[in-house]
C-alpha cells in the first residue's frame, strides 16, 4: 500500500490522530508528484470535487485516470495543514482543514474536506473529497 496503512484504532482520540496521519502520509507522497497514497486511501465509490472541474469525479477508476494525467507534475517545496479537525461517528470520520502549499515563489491556499468511512476490512477509506479555493476568483 505504498506506506499508507489505514487499519483502525479503537479509541476516538487515537482515530483522530490516525486520520490526520493518513492524510499527511498521502500528502507527503502527493507533494512529490505521487498520487498513490490518496489512491490507496480512496474507496472504489469515492466522489472527488475540485474547483477546476465542471463535474465531480465518481469512482476510483475516474480518480485514477485523472491522477495519472498529472502524475509527476505536482511539486510542492512545503505545505501546511492548518487547524485540522476530525469529527467522528462509529464508522465515519470527517476531516476538514485549510491547506497552504509552497512551491518556488507560488503559494496556494485551499479548503479541504475528506470524508473517511470505516469499511468491512476495518480500514479507513476516503469516500468523499472536496477541495475549494480559500478566496475564489471573482
Amino acid at each position: 500500500m505504498n506506506g499508507c496503512s489505514s487499519s483502525v484504532s479503537s479509541d476516538s482520540e487515537d482515530v483522530k490522530v490516525q486520520i490526520i496521519a493518513l492524510e499527511k502520509q498521502a500528502m507527503d507522497m502527493w507533494s512529490n508528484g505521487n498520487p498513490d497514497g490518496f489512491l490507496d486511501l480512496s474507496s472504489d465509490d469515492v466522489v472527488y470535487i475540485d474547483p477546476f472541474f465542471e463535474q465531480k469525479l465518481e469512482g476510483k477508476k475516474a480518480l485514477t485516470d485523472y491522477y495519472n494525467t498529472i502524475r509527476g507534475q505536482v511539486k510542492m517545496g512545503s505545505y501546511e495543514m492548518i487547524k485540522p479537525v476530525v469529527q467522528l461517528t462509529s464508522d465515519v470520520a470527517v476531516l476538514t482543514y485549510n491547506f497552504v502549499s509552497h512551491g518556488g515563489n507560488d503559494e496556494h491556499r485551499w479548503n479541504c474536506t475528506e470524508v473517511y468511512n470505516l469499511n468491512s476490512q476495518n480500514q479507513w477509506k476516503i469516500i468523499h473529497t472536496h477541495w475549494s479555493f480559500v478566496r475564489p476568483d471573482k
